[in-house]
């Protein structure tokens, strides 16, 4: 029942998001932030709900990213009815936090290793300045696929996932550019694309390991984030779950590690129907706990 639960969601947002419009408005305030990481004291190896009672409220937060320089800071929400993923955007102006932006979600935010290019999907904005350009497209190869989240390393290799139909099973595929030219979307093999419902990637900025979320036979429940790090002769490793202090017996999933490499922040359930989510974080040295010595 919660796969068929989560699935559902997760193709709602997904088809909501092909059709939603750019601009938005809504009843989101904040108090004023101060200081590093929107003001928030930084964990430890426990992981702790990001901007408890401020981001992370009882209702639906997720997707929590900063982007590169660390002034910016970007999470969905929605309030209300109808159904409405908005994202709201934060920038630190000396000392401050103040929101700066909101829009119709059309596809999940991660931002290249730079922070020149803000990814929602198979779209995805230039950096401007201050501000953003049109949503642009990433071009055939990538349109018959229905991404929600695409990761680039600093290579500007791709890797996304693709919303599991009819069965969830869930791809997660990559993309290199060799000589200037982007090959056609390849799947990873059986370490990564095991079980159901695998999505939401996240590649390390030196393609040194994959992180993402699905369910295994071994898991602790709902969906699981896990780990596969790449080995010297270029392949991948095992799938790891990221254990008991990531996961739970609900849905933990959409990790990714801030882009000064100190914390991966994450989405969690907090009951079983999916109706709370907030944003988690925790201290990134997990992930050097979790590397095979070699």
């Amino acid at each position: 029942m919660k796969t068929t639960k989560f699935f559902i969601l997760t193709l709602a947002i997904s088809l909501n998001s092909l059709f939603a419009q750019e601009n938005t408005k809504g009843d989101f305030s904040f108090p004023i932030l101060e200081g590093p990481y929107m003001g928030q004291e930084p964990p430890a190896m426990v992981a702790e709900p990001f901007a408890p009672g401020i981001i992370s409220t009882e209702g639906w937060e997720v997707e929590g990213v900063f982007a590169p320089g660390m002034k910016e800071f970007y999470f969905t929400t929605s309030r209300g009815e109808p159904f409405r993923p908005t994202v709201i955007g934060f920038r630190q102006e000396g000392n401050i936090w103040k929101k700066y932006t909101e829009f119709r979600r059309k596809g999940e935010l991660a931002f290249s290793p730079d922070g020149s290019r803000m990814h929602m999907a198979k779209g995805y904005k230039d950096r401007i300045g201050d501000t953003w350009s049109e949503r642009k497209s990433l071009g055939p190869s990538f349109e018959e696929i229905q991404i929600m989240r695409l990761t680039t390393s600093s290579k500007a290799t791709y890797v996304f996932d693709e919303v599991g139909m009819p069965n969830g099973d869930g791809v997660i595929r990559y993309s290199r550019l060799i000589d200037g030219e982007r090959e056609a979307p390849r799947a990873f093999g059986k370490e990564i694309n095991t079980g159901s419902m695998n999505a939401h990637p996240f590649i390390a900025p030196d393609e040194s390991y994959i992180i993402w979320d699905g369910r295994r036979e071994e898991g602790f429940g709902g969906s699981d984030i896990y780990i596969s790090f790449r080995k010297k002769d270029g392949s991948w490793g095992d799938a790891i779950n990221m254990g008991n202090k990531v996961n739970t017996d609900k849905w933990d999933a959409y990790a990714s590690v801030t882009p000064d490499g100190k914390y991966l922040m994450f989405n969690r359930s907090l009951d079983e129907e999916g109706d709370n989510i907030d944003i988690y974080w925790i201290d990134a040295r997990i992930i050097e706990n979790l590397r095979p010595k070699q």
